[in-house]
């Protein structure tokens, strides 16, 4: 299970000295607005907290957090731990981070006091995937339907954002490999003309949600894992992958790729799809379930260096699908020169024969 880094936020205010108190405010001192005393003001000034300001005031300076800050408040202190729950604050703080969940109506409007779904979905989608501490012995129902809440930003500034239903139990779906499609067309001008589209410059968070359990995971990096381009259209092509799975379980890449010509600042293409170890597509039906294991599995990490562990994870099975492949040329080589030699044995015995009859 992931878990917040803790953080110290209420810390005991230091005695001050005040030589002219503003009228309307009582000084920690002495009645005549001199310095206060070094006993009784200092112990005063020492034991004023700041869970001593208003709950509307600490509610404001809350809703101004990350999601991140606003869980470590939250374990803190029980008197923080009920103003960090607030349904409101959890969902500014969703919408900001992912506007494509505006078109969702189970997240645009607002929470009951008593349930908050943003915060649940906080903490599925924030954190990265993690491997498994132990294999799971019980297989997840597959989704019936999965919801792809989609941005893609460049430079800071909104270029796409798209809430995609996609039926994961049709046939069609299952039998064919995995692959949802966030934007297909020939041409969507992204950024203005004074802004240039640069790749290394695109961010991404892409969020898969399954309506009926209400869980989420996170399906993309935020920044490119990899940019590479596409000889045949000569577009660039910026790929963000987390990986799914690892230990015990064979891993699985969660690859999103993000087409686009710099020169006309055009994305033409937003995809995700499943790979495995070789590189290959894998199936709707096994890509499906590992999403779903990996929902189910509650196996987070976020805090402080969570994308910089996900992106060695992604280099780490980039190196081993390389070595794979290195291992099935020195094999397939092995086997091609065997099979040369057997002919090239059996040709000579051949001639061998002619010769001696």
């Amino acid at each position: 299970m992931w878990s917040w880094s803790a953080a110290v936020l209420a810390k005991p205010r230091e005695a001050t000295t005040t030589t002219q108190p503003a009228s309307g405010f009582a000084s920690f001192g002495s009645s005549d607005g001199g310095a206060p005393a070094c006993g009784e003001g200092g112990a005063a000034a020492a034991a004023t907290g700041i869970e001593d300001l208003p709950a509307d005031v600490l509610s404001l300076v809350l809703r101004r957090l990350d999601g991140a800050s606003l869980a470590a408040v939250g374990c803190a202190s029980a008197g923080l731990r009920g103003l960090a729950a607030d349904p409101d604050a959890w969902r500014g703080l969703c919408l900001a981070m992912w506007p494509s969940l505006r078109a969702l109506p189970r997240y645009s409007s607002s929470s009951a006091a008593d349930y908050s779904p943003h915060r649940a979905l906080f903490a599925d989608a924030f954190p990265f995937p993690a491997p498994p501490p132990s294999p799971s012995t019980t297989s997840s129902a597959l989704p019936a339907r999965l919801v792809s809440a989609v941005d893609l930003r460049h430079g800071g500034e909104l270029v796409l954002s798209r809430a995609v239903e996609t039926d994961a139990s049709s046939a069609w779906f299952q039998g064919a490999p995995f692959r949802v499609d966030a934007l297909v067309q020939e041409s969507f001008t992204a950024c203005p003309a004074a802004a240039p589209l640069a790749a290394p410059d695109l961010t991404l968070t892409w969020v898969l949600i399954d309506p009926a359990s209400g869980r989420a995971l996170r399906a993309s990096s935020g920044r490119a894992v990899a940019v590479d381009r596409a000889w045949v259209t000569g577009d660039t092509v910026a790929r963000f992958a987390v990986v799914l799975g690892g230990g015990a379980q064979p891993p699985l890449a969660l690859a999103a790729a993000v087409a686009c010509d710099e020169r006309r600042g055009w994305v033409r293409e937003v995809s995700l799809r499943v790979e495995d170890a070789d590189g290959a597509g894998v199936s709707g039906r096994d890509g499906l379930r590992a999403v779903a294991e990996a929902m189910a599995a509650g196996a987070r990490r976020g805090g402080r260096g969570a994308e910089r562990e996900a992106r060695a994870r992604y280099e780490e099975f980039v190196r081993g699908r390389r070595a794979r492949k290195e291992w099935k040329a020195r094999r397939e080589g092995c086997i091609d020169l065997c099979c040369s030699g057997v002919g090239a044995a059996a040709f000579l015995a051949f001639l061998v024969m002619l010769a001696l009859r």
